[in-house]
């Protein structure tokens, strides 16, 4: 791939700016030159009138001189009908101009030159007008031969053809600029075109090349997952194999070694029974009691092969404890466990009910506090669990107050809950913590009889329920067992036995 994977969000984030960019640009620009072609506009109408009303002015005083002239010339008064017409149309444009171009100081002397001259050729024409109305045709005749009139017309004309040059001036620089705004306008979009088609381009392989890498470790994965799963299940399959055969180990463990611990028990009370009769025979043969060799055999009779008799059977007990204690172990790992709808209270109560007569002997009680009245799982393997932290409650309660135990349930993140077995006993030292779960291990004050399975058997059970068991406990004030279960348990068997 052309650019890091970490680096594809930065990357096409950026290129998605600067297409953002430079659309705002075009359309920042597109509203300038839009803005500045309304005031070209604005511009090319106000040059229009302005150059519309230097012309109406020429074309009014010419007008006005027409018909002078016209009166002069034949006495024909009909000449002077539009002269009145002509003379306000003039002033009326002359208005228009300072209005339009009173604030332009290239115009300010023009348009005070002009009032004065447009004023000084109306008296002039009106003044003639008058004197050939008073039949004064050679008065009359005199101003015109001043040629004043000529000179003020033609200064009109001046001033008028400077107006209309300088205001075709500002047109032809205004639609010069207007095609200038408008080939900018069109540049600018072109190149924010080609940019924003870059971009997309560019953005659009970048997501492309990532997607199809994507894809493609996505099948990867797949079929990983899917060797993974054969992998699994021959693993799986390996270790149920090998769990049947250690299960089976120790069944035959167990067989083997029960047998002559049978053996070494049945003779041993033959054996027993033989000191007896043994004793019964010294007892009554009456020898010499002070023979030191049936001093000897009376002690061994009566009191050295009763005591190892007694160890023995002690021995062989503790011996046969542990072996079905192994083997109630092994055979847990391989019962099938039953997924099923638990009433929580119901099972509570019904292992409490069963160690009900040593809740009495011990005057306690048993409170339940349940958050989480159901669960789906196991019954057998939840209720043993239950009844063996409930057992270990009461087995290790503290002598100097009543034993209080309580059961509570919540529920947890990720569909779990919390069922804790709280007591108020005798706690557990800190360092033996990370014993307690161990097999055949008994901390604190030995005191009650056990070999140190319940525990390891609770853990076992828990283990195949899904879950996980802990405990917190202070030395003296009681010790918290809390046991973490899935809310709902999916059927199975550890492995077949």
């Amino acid at each position: 791939m052309f650019i890091e994977k970490r680096l594809i969000v930065p990357f096409s984030l950026l290129l998605l700016i600067t297409g953002f960019v430079a659309l705002l640009a075009v359309v920042g620009m597109t509203v300038r030159l839009g803005d500045r072609a309304n005031k070209h506009f604005d511009e090319v109408i106000s040059t229009r009138d302005v150059r519309v009303s230097a012309v109406e002015i020429r074309t009014a005083v010419q007008s006005a001189e027409s018909s002078q002239r016209g009166l002069l010339l034949t006495g024909n008064e009909i000449y002077l009908s539009p002269y009145d017409a002509t003379k306000a149309s003039a002033n009326r444009q002359l208005d228009n101009l300072k209005r339009m171009l009173g604030a332009d100081p290239q115009f300010k002397a023009v348009l005070q030159r002009l009032t004065v001259v447009l004023a000084e050729k109306f008296q002039e024409m009106d003044r003639t007008i008058a004197l050939k109305g008073e039949r004064k045709d050679s008065e009359a005749l005199a101003i015109i031969n001043t040629n004043r009139g000529k000179a003020l017309m033609d200064e009109i004309n001046l001033f008028v053809s400077g107006i209309v040059r300088s205001m075709d001036n500002r047109l032809t620089i205004g639609v010069a600029e207007q095609r200038t705004n408008a080939a900018n306008l069109r540049w600018a979009s072109v190149a924010a075109a080609v940019l924003i088609v870059l971009v997309v381009s560019a953005v659009a392989a970048t997501l492309l090349t990532y997607t199809r890498e994507l894809t493609q470790t996505q099948a990867k994965v797949t079929a990983l997952n899917l060797s993974l799963e054969e992998r699994v299940r021959a693993r799986t399959a390996a270790l149920a194999r090998a769990n049947g055969e250690i299960q089976q180990f120790a069944h035959l463990l167990s067989h083997d070694m029960r047998a002559p611990l049978v053996s070494i028990v049945g003779f041993t009370s033959e054996l027993a029974d033989g000191v007896q009769d043994v004793r019964k025979f010294i007892d009554g043969a009456k020898p010499d009691t002070d023979d030191p060799g049936y001093q000897q055999v009376k002690r061994v009779a009566s009191q050295d092969m009763p005591e190892a008799i007694g160890y023995i059977r002690t021995s062989a007990a503790k011996l046969d404890n542990l072996l079905s204690a192994v083997l109630k172990i092994s055979r847990e790992g391989g019962r099938v466990l039953n997924a099923e709808v638990i009433d929580l209270r119901e099972l509570v109560s019904s292992s409490s009910a069963a160690i009900q007569h040593q809740l009495s002997a011990a005057a306690g009680e048993v409170v339940v506090d349940l958050g989480v009245s159901s669960i789906v799982s196991d019954k057998l393997s939840l209720g043993q669990v239950i009844g063996n932290l409930l057992d270990n409650a009461v087995k290790y309660r503290a002598q100097a107050r009543l034993l209080r135990i309580v059961v509570r349930s919540s529920a947890l993140p990720n569909d779990q809950i919390a069922l804790e077995i709280a007591d108020n006993g005798r706690g557990i030292a800190p360092g033996d913590m990370n014993r307690i779960f161990e097999l055949f291990r008994r901390v604190g004050k030995i005191d009650q009889p056990g070999e140190g399975v319940g525990l390891a058997y609770v853990r076992t059970l828990v283990g195949n329920l899904g879950g996980e068991v802990f405990a917190t406990s202070e030395l003296d004030k009681g010790t918290i067992f809390r046991v973490v279960l899935p809310r709902e348990f999916k059927s199975h068997f550890a492995s077949a036995a």
